[in-house]
């Protein structure tokens, strides 16, 4: 079951972009009359017919639809730093989107050792994600903001800032998560500063621990992902 992206789905008979258009008929060898699956990345998926294959521009006809095609109940926002290897970053926008996850914000802190994020390449990489593990709904992803700014715009009913400056923090999973939308900060590879940490507190943000261990940051972005899904069972 191949999942394609086309953004903006209207009608009956589309063009498939290029690039889909090129893995469906050279990579995959479909052929006229074989049926595919598309997906809008808003949450509906579409059933379709291979009218007119062309590598440069793929015509379909729409058969079939259904919306809210396994909609997410509960909303996860988490604000990471970016990684000073990008490669590492990208693992987690990969990752996160195939467990489940609804936006996603890279935040420059003071330890930061990367302040720039290639938001196109990191785009790309969350629809071939979303196509992989068969989701309907595409992530949600900012642009670059500052700690402050995150902090400024966080509307989440759970908010929780991960850090590991203080010993004995509570679980992210022990009753610090009790409403969606939910808000998870994950520092870069120094940690957030005590400063960080003491600005998100009288912002209403809980502080958390993620285990006895020091992550990677990418790594612990996935593991808030992972708990949030276990605790929600999605």
């Amino acid at each position: 079951m191949n999942f394609f992206y086309h953004p903006e789905i209207s009608g009956f008979e589309i063009i498939l972009p290029e690039e889909e258009s090129r893995h469906c008929i050279r990579v995959l060898r479909l052929k006229k009359n074989e049926s595919l699956y598309l997906v809008d990345g808003k949450g509906t998926l579409y059933r379709a017919l291979i009218v007119d294959p062309d590598i440069r521009g793929t015509g379909v006809k729409i058969i079939e639809s259904t919306p809210d095609y396994r909609q997410r109940i509960h909303y996860l926002h988490i604000a990471i730093a970016p990684t000073k290897n990008t490669d590492r970053f990208e693992w987690f926008l990969e990752k996160a989107t195939e467990i489940g996850i609804d936006e996603i914000t890279p935040i420059i802190c003071a330890r930061s050792e990367r302040k720039t994020v290639h938001s196109e390449r990191a785009q790309r990489i969350l629809v071939a994600a979303m196509k992989q593990s068969q989701r309907a709904y595409l992530p949600r992803f900012n642009l670059v903001k500052t700690f402050d700014e995150v902090l400024a715009g966080a509307q989440a009913k759970s908010k929780i800032i991960t850090h590991c400056n203080v010993e004995n923090l509570p679980l992210i999973s022990n009753g610090l998560i009790n409403e969606s939308p939910v808000v998870i900060l994950i520092g870069p590879e120094g940690d957030f500063t005590l400063q960080e940490v003491e600005m998100a507190v009288k912002k209403g943000f809980a502080e958390a621990s993620l285990g006895p261990f020091i992550y990677r940051t990418e790594t612990a972005g996935v593991l808030a992902c992972h708990e949030f899904n276990l605790l929600f069972r999605q």
